[in-house]
This record gives structure tokens, C-alpha cells and sequence, in this order.
């Protein structure tokens, strides 16, 4: 039997979309996945299932910030990130407008608590409180204008902006305070460093690894940007396509599908490179480091006797 026909051989067509368990559509938004063409008990199979790795991200976020004791603001946006992915699935499950706001408003509040960390960092209460109460009172302008004119669009752009206030204000610090600072201590380190003491990386190595982590965090997030958008202008050879593969080979075509994966994990490095930066700020670079063996692993931030131990296995 040919390859073609052994494919065929292990695969299944769609259903026809149909009328699911979950009723009448009531989101604003659909996607290109056809609604209930895989199982009558959720509109958006494949949409509903790469939500969980945000369930897995987020909780192995928080064990990171329980073991290492990271600043609580770091334990509260992975709790964020997971709300993205637990009202996610429950959008692309039921189609139903009050889980597409959990799904959407959590992006906005997670993205917040990220502008709180980057920006209260070393300032005084007064100033760390008032920056909660204007990031309080954006949230619920969002909101507010959101739940209002129901446009995508204007929820995508505000998304867009906090992210990139958010990425391009540690990219600043990382070279205009973090790196100054780094210098220093590295100067001091060796003038005083005892003979049997063990190496830190030096300045220019820790931030060249901060930046290959940036690049590659920042190349996933817009590459799923980039497949959605795809899925979204080309949606109906798209499905074509996927109706002549069938299942399950077909699932590779699900665009939005891929967004989730790709944002999940871009997202994830960001909030770790964000606790690296506050570690590395707070002069601990000789306790902590970022441990990412390869690119196809999840970086984290441990102790640096940590890593050791696990040489030593």
C-alpha cells in the first residue's frame, strides 16, 4: 500500500458544521476551525485543546515562583495567564460572548500585571500605588469601552499596545540599567573574587543570553500572529485543504490552533525573562540564574545550586 493510501486508510472526514451542544452562537468572533465539524460537544476542538498549555505553563510558572520564592506580582500574572487559558477553552468550546470576555479581558489584566512589575520595580510605595490605581483604572476603561462597542479591533490594538510597552521598556532597562549595573559588580567581583570561587558569566554573556531569549520568545509570538492572520484572509482554501487531507491529519491546518501554542509560549518567556531581569536588578545573579538547556525547553530561573545538582545526576 502507497503512503497516500495508507493515509487515507488511517483517516476520517469532517462532519458537516452543524447546530452543538452548546446552542446558538452568541461571540462576536469565529474562527476558521468549522463549528462543531469534529465533535457535537464543542464548537472548536482543536481551539479548545491547545488551551492547555497554558494550563501547564502557568502552573509550572507558579511552582517556579512558590520554590524560589519570586516576587508575589509574578505568582499573580501566571495565575492571569492560566484564567487566558481556562477562559480560552471555555470560549472555543461554547462560542458564548461571556467566556469570549473572560478569554480576551484576562489578556488585558495579565498584560497590566506585567506593566506593574516592569515599572513599580525599586520605586516607593506612593508611586507603586499609583501606578496600581492608573492600571486599575485602565483595565476598567478597556472594559468598560469594550463590553460597549464589541469591537475586536479595538481590544487586539489595546493588547498590542500594552505588550509592546511591556517588551519595549524591559528591552531599555535591560541595556540602559541592567547592563551599567552588571558591569560594576562584575569589576568589583573580580578585584575581589578568591581564588577557588566559582564563575559567574560575565556581563556581555548574560545579556546576550537575555537577548537570544527575547528574539526567540518575540519570533514565536508573531509567528502565530502571523499563521492566524493567514488562517483568517485564506479561511476558505484553508478548509478546503483540510477537508481533502481529513482527520486527524488536518489538524496541522488549524491556524488559530497554532496561535494558541506559539502566543502561549512567547508569552510565557516574557514573564520569565521579566523575573530574570528583577533578579539580576536586585544584584543575584550569583544565586540565580536563567536555566534554558535548549531552545526546546522551557527556560526558568532557579537557584544556581540547583543547576549543579542536576550536573551532578
Amino acid at each position: 500500500m502507497s503512503v497516500q493510501g495508507l493515509l487515507e486508510a488511517l483517516s476520517f472526514p469532517y462532519h458537516e458544521p452543524r447546530h452543538g451542544f452548546w446552542g446558538d452562537k452568541t461571540s462576536t468572533l469565529n474562527f476558521c476551525e468549522e463549528d462543531y465539524a469534529m465533535s457535537y460537544y464543542c464548537a472548536e476542538v482543536c481551539n479548545t485543546l491547545t488551551n492547555a498549555l497554558f494550563i501547564w505553563l502557568g502552573y509550572k510558572g507558579i511552582r517556579g515562583c512558590i520554590r524560589y520564592s519570586h516576587p508575589s506580582i509574578f505568582f499573580v500574572t501566571f495565575v492571569g495567564y492560566i484564567v487566558v487559558g481556562l477562559g480560552s477553552t471555555l470560549f472555543h468550546a461554547s462560542l458564548k460572548y461571556p467566556m469570549q470576555l473572560v478569554d480576551e479581558l484576562a489578556m488585558i489584566y495579565t498584560t497590566c500585571f506585567m506593566c506593574f512589575a516592569t515599572f513599580s520595580y525599586a520605586r516607593s510605595t506612593r508611586f507603586s500605588s499609583c501606578l496600581g490605581v492608573g492600571l486599575v483604572s485602565l483595565a476598567w476603561f478597556i472594559t468598560a469601552r469594550y463590553y460597549k462597542t464589541k469591537d475586536p479591533q479595538f481590544h487586539q490594538n489595546a493588547y498590542a499596545v500594552l505588550t509592546a510597552i511591556v517588551v519595549f521598556s524591559n528591552m531599555w532597562i535591560m541595556e540602559r540599567v541592567l547592563r551599567p549595573a552588571l558591569k560594576r559588580r562584575e569589576e568589583s567581583r573580580r578585584e575581589t573574587r578568591a581564588p577557588r570561587s566559582p564563575r559567574l558569566p560575565t556581563t556581555n554573556e548574560m545579556v546576550k543570553q537575555m537577548w537570544v531569549m527575547v528574539a526567540t520568545g518575540l519570533s514565536i509570538f508573531l509567528g502565530g500572529y502571523l499563521i492566524w492572520n493567514l488562517d483568517n484572509m485564506y479561511c476558505s482554501r484553508v478548509r478546503e485543504w483540510r477537508h481533502r487531507l481529513r482527520l486527524p491529519w488536518a489538524i496541522v491546518l488549524e491556524g488559530h490552533a497554532w496561535w494558541h501554542l506559539m502566543t502561549g509560549i512567547g508569552a510565557y518567556y516574557y514573564i520569565i525573562w521579566r523575573i530574570w531581569i528583577h533578579r539580576v536588578l536586585d544584584g543575584e545573579e550569583d544565586k540565580f540564574c536563567l536555566h534554558w538547556p535548549s531552545i526546546f525547553r522551557m527556560p526558568d530561573v532557579v537557584l544556581i545550586k540547583d543547576t549543579l545538582d542536576r550536573k551532578k545526576r
